[in-house]
């Protein structure tokens, strides 16, 4: 009987668990570990930031779910991986052994690398998580009750999932209207994008236009080319660069309450393991996703190295969404089933984005294959159905975490939605 470890419990980990209990059965043990002992549905965190969400309807205990499927939970922080030996050294001093393991940690909030930014101890809110979208939403309070105020959204540099910032700006926007409140409020994004809808994709379709224009009527104010450098209390310093990377206008701005995605790196025990990660901590595999030096470890989800689209003036990274995450975790499990019956690994993940981002009342989608450009299709629309679709989303997949199910839901649901029967 063989051991596999699943290392995080997010929209990659939770899926990977359940999908290793279903083709693997009972014949083999199967853990999952997670820093904290309850699962948070991500895309939702904007909805938090404003109050439409509450942690209650995002969140639920980890434990009273997988245990039903026969899978043990570990709630607790990896301090190291011995990699060499296949074995893990948890905060409390416990060891546990592993045959095979999926790293779906997702990224650590790397804030410390803009002096300044951050929730804790710093003056910029993040919806990267609950805790943090809770935050944002308890100050977001107080602005209102103050009655007008300048509101800044936007990514730092090296920042690699760009949608929502802009689904947060919307967000908020689209709530202050709703409190008849918005001729009161200044919105400005700051983004480290060469362009508005670059989205760290080199722009899918006409995401440019499209997405500039939903800005310029909804009287969104925008900086792009955004190093931002330093954040005070009240004020963000940031250096907007021309296509050279040279210094156009440098900006200081004024706000009362900034939402900046930082930039991701490698969680500690994962990216301080020699001959694991790239230099930003990212767990390096190969067409299999399984890693090159360490051969029974694999990887799927936000925490993977993949190159950017294209090189700009301020360092971007290319998301992972949620298709992709699924496509990832889906040939890990099946690789790793290959290789306890003696066989080679044969299973490749789709490297397709889709996304769905949700705008408050309306909302746009993207669909983009291959990642990279040229691409097969590039395909973005903007509508009241991706708001509805982002909602129904939501609740399936929160559902389906709790059944304890890995059936796929992007390729049996969102695709067959958008027209699109087959990704190659």
């Amino acid at each position: 009987m063989a051991h596999i470890v699943v290392l995080g419990a997010g929209t990659g980990g939770m899926p990977a668990a359940y999908e290793l209990k279903d083709e693997l059965g009972g014949s083999h043990e199967i853990t999952l570990i997670n820093e904290r002992d309850y699962f948070q549905f991500t895309p939702s965190n904007p909805w938090v930031g404003v109050g439409w969400r509450s942690r209650n309807d995002i969140t639920f205990s980890i434990e009273k779910y997988v245990s039903k499927k026969g899978i043990k939970f570990i709630a607790g922080r990896v301090d190291n991986i011995d990699a060499a030996n296949s074995t893990l050294t948890m905060e409390s001093g416990e060891t546990i052994n592993y045959d095979y393991m999926i790293i779906a940690t997702g990224p650590k909030l790397y804030f410390e690398e803009v002096e300044g930014s951050g929730p804790h101890g710093g003056y910029t809110h993040s919806v990267c998580t609950v805790d943090h979208a809770e935050m944002f939403y308890a100050d977001y309070q107080k602005l209102l009750e103050k009655g007008s105020g300048h509101i800044v959204v936007g990514a730092m540099p090296f920042a690699s999932c760009f949608g929502p910032a802009y689904e947060f700006a919307l967000i908020v926007d689209a709530d202050l209207r709703k409190r008849k409140v918005r001729d009161k409020f200044h919105i400005t994004m700051v983004t480290s994008e060469p362009y508005i809808g670059h989205l760290g994709l080199g722009g899918v379709g006409d995401s440019k236009g499209m997405l500039e224009s939903e800005l310029r009527n909804k009287h969104i104010k925008w900086i792009t080319n955004a190093k931002t450098t330093k954040v005070e209390e009240g004020k963000l310093f940031t250096s907007e660069l021309d296509e050279k990377g040279e210094v156009y206008k440098e900006h200081e701005i004024d706000f009362d309450i900034a939402m900046m995605l930082p930039a991701f790196f490698g969680v500690d025990a994962v990216a301080k393991v020699e001959g694991l990660c790239n230099p930003r901590g990212f767990v390096m595999i190969d067409e299999f996703h399984r890693n090159p030096t360490y051969q029974n470890i694999y990887s799927a989800g936000v925490c993977v190295a993949i190159p950017p689209v294209e090189a700009t003036p301020v360092p971007t990274g290319a998301p992972k969404t949620g298709y992709m995450i699924e496509s990832m975790v889906s040939s890990a499990v099946h690789n790793i089933e290959a290789a306890l019956d003696g066989k080679e690994p044969h299973a490749k993940g789709t490297w397709t984005a889709l996304c769905l981002a949700d705008m408050g009342d309306t909302g746009a989608a993207f669909l983009a294959i291959p990642q990279i450009p040229p691409r097969n299709v590039a395909w973005f629309k903007k509508g009241k159905w991706v708001h509805l679709a982002k909602i129904a989303f939501e609740k399936y997949f929160i559902r389906k975490m709790k059944k304890g199910s890995s059936e796929p839901f992007y390729e049996k649901s969102i695709l067959k939605m958008m027209g699109v029967t087959r990704l190659k």
